[in-house]
Formats: structure tokens, C-alpha cells, sequence
């Protein structure tokens, strides 16, 4: 049974790990269901470069590509003898003639006066007939009614008439508008022979309307059509078997031409003869060995990562939104790709953890962004570049200047990267305003500045993931923070104590890389239990000792209790975990050794419980922690040493270091030896600047008393 209990024990501990393992696995597939169903191309290439691999031939016919800059030509020539087409509505003309004909016999049935009158009453049927031969002349000529888009144009602007299926070119100076029809009616009808011919100029212009009207449909139809017949997208083919290139040739601007045809006829004929199933399995593959790389990486060097789902969650977040953001631009073309801001991921993770992290986790990005991306190893280049600027330039949110500055420096790298593959691909700076290349520096600068959303993002993170960043742990350094400016009034002494233990353990982090601004707030904040009952604690007695009046238990007790309500102080006034957890770990699990001793003095032959003598822990796990456990211990037996020698100082902190190992304080920390070693030099360089201990000198070259 015992066998079975510890089993059981054992596999529960495990289950955060498996659960994490199992989200690797997760992302993994949701990732590779994102890559393209066709074969990667093999080969790199870039105009101006040298042809590195073996003489390529062809295995296939396929057909050499225009250019675009050859296509955007012919479709310009196109559009330039293109015409619009305007439909000729052939039975408005019959209709039109019957509204004239019954408007000019109701007019004539009107009484008039007018001796002109009964010319027309005599020979109405030769007026109609005047009338409508005019109607069928203006007609045949044509009225059009212009679409917008060609009111301005010139009076040589041609348009096709499509009559019956048939189409005419016509110029537009051989047609009327409404504008243009009215005064030859008026030329033809003062020689229609007739006395009183103006009598029918009312009549014909209620009638007349364009019977030439725009159709988009039909244009838009035709100008495929002619796009397809007319527009040839190849030219040449390149045989079965035929050399593209050789071996060490230079890729010249023709045969780049050719590389990207057979880079786009390969894609499409070996996709076809090529299970799409081992495509797929190729990428979960290559999605697998990165994935668990990173895994490798974090639980090696951040072990406290991965066995938190939050923090391994978060991580994996930048993974899986990337990988979308770069699936949906190349699916939608809506947007470059390297407007897309991958520095964000190594700008926020530094925040809150470290720079390795940052950069190994951005690098992990930006590899699987490269197996979505049709860019090429150019996309992939620039983007490490930046990623590791980044995190050179020391992107830090707390100052804002600082952070402005170092944007700009990201903003000087992508320019400057992307110009130099330019040259490299292009061969001349006059050629580099044609094609993309200008597009691209405009998106680089706009991914830029998309990157200064990882300012705002930081808090929303922080309070999301619940992190603490930076900018939080300015805030909590001010002094007129509640908890602060409490500690200054109802326990000054620990205050002064506080302030010291801060400096010392911001220089020993400062030393050997860790965070010296989370341990040195966290120094301020490690004492405030104190402030329950600041005169059980020397720092802030003035003669009289509590514990005069208290037996030993009772005063243990007093003294232990400093880290329980530290805690309490903390929950209540929402200070972050990450500051909670120091308070806890600042003593561990160590006994107060000078009350216990006491009671195993007073108490020889009892059987002393040390519960009540020790701290509730638990033992630091972080650096930082274990940091600030030595730096508080040390700097309170400094102060006992009543003449402080640079001897003194050394044996006491080497005292405390040696003890601290010896009660197995430091079994759970990340803090190495090697690094302890470190922050004992720093603890007692300036613990002897503290106490102004002077350099002890050889006695050959003692300095003289008046020195």
C-alpha cells in the first residue's frame, strides 16, 4: 500500500507537466493544419547572385513567364485600343416615331387663328411624314446618353456600338448627345420646304431620348474576354531536359525570369503527383522538432516556466498568433508580410522575464512564420536581425525615452537590412524604386510603428497573465506608496533596514544578470510585518525590549510572525505575487536561532519542538529570492559587529552563506554556486563601504598618520 500511495503521489506531481506537454502537442497541430498542401521549392535564389548548387535541368516542359513589368505593358496597350460598348436600342426608334405622330396629331386638333395654320391642316400627312424621315436620320446617326467615367472625354474618344451582335467603332464627334442634338433639328427644319416647318421643333424634341446607352456588363465581359485572347502571360518554353543554369553561373536578370517560372510550374506539377498526406507530415514534422526544441529550452534554463500553465500558455500564445496573422496575409494578400510586428514578442517577454527567453522564443516565431511565409530566406533574415537588435538595444518600457530610442534603432535595422538584400538581389540602387522594394520600406516603417503597441499591451498582459512588469515595479519603488509611508512612520528603524537590504541585493543582482529592480522593490516590501509590533524587532527599539517580558516560545513567535502578516499586509493592500513570495521566502525555513538557543540553555534535558522556532518558508526558488535572503541576513549581523573590520565583515558573510547551505536553504534555488560566490564579493565590497572599513594595508606601505 505505501508502494501504491507514493506512486499515485508521484504521478499526480506529474500531471501540470503532461498537461503542458499535451498544449505542445495542441499547438503543434493547429499550427500544421495552417501550411500549404504543395511541395516547398528546393532552391534559393536572387538575381545578381552565384548559382551554388549542382547544373539544374529541367524535368519537366514548362513555359517562361513575362515579367510583370511586361504584363503591365500589354495590359496598358490594351486598355489604350480597348473601347467601351455602348448598345444600340434599335426599337426605341418605332416608338418614339408613334409619340411623335400622336403629339402632332393632337396638336393639329387644336383651333387656331394663324393663317400658317391651314397649311399644315393640308398637308398634315407631308409634315408627318417630314417628320419622322428627320426622327429616322437623327436616329440612325445616334443619340448617346455618356456614362460618367467618359463625359470628359475628347471628341476623337471611340466607342463600340453593338447593333444585333454586331459591333461598329463609331468616334464620338459622330454621334449626338442631348446637348449636341437640338440645333441641327433646327438647321434641318428651316429647309424642310414647308411654310410652317417650326410648328414640328416642339413635337420632335419631346420625343427625341439617347438610344445609345453604356453597358458595363457587356465591356467588362469583353475585356476578359480580351484579356485572355489577347494577353499572353509566357514566352517561350524551356524543354524537358534543357539547362536552366550551371553550376557557379551567375543568375541574370532572363534567367531569374526562368528559375521563377519552374519555381511555380514545379509547385503545381509536383503537387499533383505527390500525396498531400506526406506533405502535411513533412510540416508536422519540421513543426514538431522546433516545438520541442523550445520545450527543451524552457524546461532546461526555465523550469518555473513550464511547470506553470500560465506562463507556459502565455509563451505559446505568440506561437499560434503569429502563425494565423502570417496564414491570413498570405491567404488574403490583404497586407505584407513584414508589416506584421514579430519584434512585439521579444519586447514583451523581456519585460517579464529575460533576454534569452525573449530572443530564443522570438527565433521559434519567426521559423515557423518562414514554413507559411513565400518570401524566402530574405523574410527570415530580417526578422532575426531585428529580433536580436532588439533585444541588444535593451528595449525598456520603464523609460520611455529609452524605449522611443530604441524603436528608432529597429526602424534604422529593417531600413538598413532590407536595402542591402535589395542591392544584393537588384545589382544597382536605380533600380531599387522599381517593383516592391519601395512598397516594402513603407511596410517595414509601418511595422515599426505597429510595434509600439507592445507599450500599452504590457499592462493588459500583466493583468491578464497576472505578470508584473517593469512599469508596476517603478510604481511600488515610490516612497509614498500607503505601505511605504506607513513603514517610515511606524517602524523607521526597519525601514533604514529595508533601504540597505535593497541596495545590497540590487548590486548582487546587477552582478551576476538577475532582476535587480523586482529584487530591490521586493527588498522594501520583505520587512512590513514588522510594522504589527515594531518594538519586538532592535532596529526600532529605543531602550525598553519587549521580549523582556516574553519566554522564548512567546517570543519566536513574535518574531515569526512579521512574515505571516507581511503577507496578510501585502493580499490586503494587492500587492503582486511575485512581491508576496519574497516576503514568504526571505527566511525560509530557518529557526531564530538566538531564542531557540536560549531555550535549549534554560531547558537542558526537554525535548525541544522546532516548529516553534521556525519560519513557515518556503525556501526561495528564484534567484532573486535567495538573493534577498542572504542580503537580509547579512546585513542584520553586520550590524552586530561592534568594531567592523574588513576581516570581520569577510567572516561573517562567508558565516551566514556557509549556514544557509548547511540548513538546506538553497536545495530549491536556481541561484548556482558560482553565482553565490558573486554576490558574497558584492555583499562584502559594500558592507565595508557601509561600515567604512579602510583598506588594510601591508606593513612595508602603511600609510603614515598624517595621511
Amino acid at each position: 500500500m505505501p508502494v501504491m500511495k507514493s506512486f499515485f503521489t508521484k504521478l499526480l506531481a506529474k500531471i501540470p507537466e503532461f498537461t503542458n506537454y499535451l498544449l505542445a502537442a495542441l499547438v503543434v497541430l493547429l499550427i500544421s493544419s495552417l501550411f500549404p498542401n504543395n511541395v516547398k521549392f528546393k532552391y534559393n535564389f536572387a538575381k545578381g547572385q552565384t548559382w551554388t548548387y549542382a547544373d539544374l535541368r529541367s524535368p519537366f516542359d514548362f513555359p517562361i513567364k513575362k515579367t510583370d513589368q511586361e504584363i503591365e505593358k500589354e495590359i496598358a496597350l490594351l486598355d489604350k485600343n480597348f473601347h467601351p460598348y455602348y448598345v444600340y436600342n434599335s426599337e426605341l426608334i418605332s416608338q418614339k416615331k408613334n409619340d411623335f405622330t400622336q403629339l402632332v396629331q393632337s396638336k393639329i386638333a387644336m383651333p387656331y387663328s394663324d393663317s400658317l395654320y391651314k397649311d399644315i391642316v393640308e398637308n398634315e400627312a407631308a409634315y408627318l411624314r417630314f417628320g419622322l424621315s428627320l426622327i429616322d436620320s437623327i436616329y440612325r446617326k445616334g443619340i448617346i446618353k455618356l456614362d460618367l467615367k467618359h463625359l470628359e472625354s475628347e471628341s476623337d474618344f471611340v466607342i463600340n456600338v453593338l447593333e444585333k451582335n454586331t459591333s461598329k467603332k463609331r468616334p464620338l464627334s459622330s454621334l449626338y448627345t442631348t446637348r449636341t442634338v437640338n440645333q441641327p433639328i433646327v438647321d434641318m427644319l428651316a429647309d424642310c420646304g414647308f411654310k410652317n416647318c417650326q410648328f414640328l421643333l416642339d413635337p420632335i424634341q419631346k420625343v427625341l431620348a439617347p438610344n445609345l446607352i453604356y453597358s458595363d456588363s457587356i465591356t467588362q465581359q469583353l475585356y476578359k474576354q480580351s484579356l485572355a485572347n489577347d494577353i499572353t502571360y509566357s514566352r517561350g518554353m524551356v524543354k524537358k531536359d534543357q539547362v536552366i543554369i550551371r553550376r557557379q553561373g551567375i543568375i541574370t536578370d532572363e534567367i531569374h525570369q526562368e528559375l521563377t517560372s519552374f519555381k511555380e510550374a514545379y509547385k503545381t506539377k509536383v503537387t499533383q503527383d505527390k500525396s498531400a498526406n506526406w506533405i502535411f507530415f513533412g510540416y508536422f514534422l519540421l513543426t514538431s522538432l522546433i516545438m520541442g526544441v523550445f520545450v527543451a529550452f524552457v524546461k532546461g534554463h526555465n523550469p518555473t516556466i513550464f511547470r506553470s500553465l500560465r506562463q507556459w500558455i502565455f509563451l505559446l500564445m505568440w506561437l499560434i498568433l503569429f502563425s494565423y496573422a502570417v496564414y491570413l496575409a498570405v491567404k488574403y494578400e490583404m497586407i505584407s508580410l513584414y508589416v506584421l510586428p514579430f519584434c512585439i514578442v521579444p519586447i514583451i517577454i523581456k519585460n517579464f522575464y529575460n533576454a534569452r527567453l525573449a530572443l530564443f522564443t522570438h527565433i521559434i516565431v519567426i521559423l515557423i512564420a518562414s514554413f507559411l511565409s513565400p518570401l524566402g530566406y530574405e523574410f527570415t533574415f530580417v526578422q532575426i536581425l531585428a529580433g536580436i537588435v532588439v533585444v541588444l538595444a535593451n528595449v525598456r518600457t520603464r523609460y520611455i525615452s529609452k524605449f522611443f530610442i530604441s524603436i528608432f534603432y529597429l526602424f534604422l535595422v529593417y531600413q538598413g537590412a532590407y536595402l542591402g538584400l535589395s542591392l544584393i538581389e537588384e545589382g544597382s540602387i536605380e533600380r531599387l524604386s522599381m517593383g516592391t522594394h519601395g512598397f516594402t520600406h513603407g511596410w517595414l516603417a509601418m511595422n515599426v510603428f505597429l510595434t509600439l503597441i507592445s507599450y500599452p499591451l504590457i499592462p493588459l498582459i500583466e493583468k491578464v497573465f497576472g505578470f508584473t512588469s517593469e512599469i508596476t515595479l517603478v510604481e511600488l519603488s515610490d516612497m509614498d506608496k500607503p505601505l511605504l509611508r506607513e513603514l517610515s512612520i511606524n517602524a523607521p528603524g526597519t525601514l533604514q533596514h529595508s533601504l540597505q537590504v535593497a541596495n545590497l541585493s540590487e548590486a548582487a543582482a546587477k552582478e551576476i544578470g538577475a532582476n535587480s529592480l523586482l529584487v530591490k522593490v521586493a527588498a522594501l516590501y520583505h520587512d512590513i510585518g514588522k510594522m504589527i509590533a515594531p518594538l519586538n524587532f532592535i532596529e526600532n527599539q529605543n531602550g525598553q525590549n519587549p521580549h523582556d517580558e516574553m519566554d522564548e516560545t512567546q517570543s519566536a513567535k513574535a518574531i515569526i510572525d512579521h512574515v505571516t502578516e507581511g503577507v496578510k499586509m501585502a493580499k490586503k493592500e494587492g500587492l503582486p505575487w511575485v512581491i508576496i513570495n519574497f516576503i514568504k521566502t526571505h527566511h525560509g525555513t530557518t529557526r531564530v536561532e538566538y531564542f531557540y538557543r536560549n531555550y535549549q540553555k534554560n531547558n537542558p534535558d526537554e525535548t525541544i519542538d522546532e516548529s516553534l522556532f521556525r519560519y513557515p518558508g518556503p525556501n526561495p526558488k528564484t534567484k532573486e529570492e535567495s538573493i534577498l535572503m542572504v542580503a537580509d541576513s547579512v546585513e542584520a549581523a553586520s550590524k552586530s559587529l561592534r568594531n567592523p573590520t574588513e576581516q570581520s565583515i569577510n567572516d561573517i558573510v562567508d558565516k551566514i552563506v556557509n549556514s544557509k547551505i548547511e540548513n538546506k536553504q538553497f536545495v530549491d534555488s536556481e541561484l548556482s554556486f558560482e553565482e553565490l560566490e558573486s554576490c558574497k564579493r558584492v555583499f562584502k565590497k559594500l558592507l565595508k563601504s557601509i561600515h567604512h572599513v579602510r583598506i588594510e594595508y601591508p606593513e612595508e606601505i602603511k600609510p603614515s598618520k598624517t595621511e
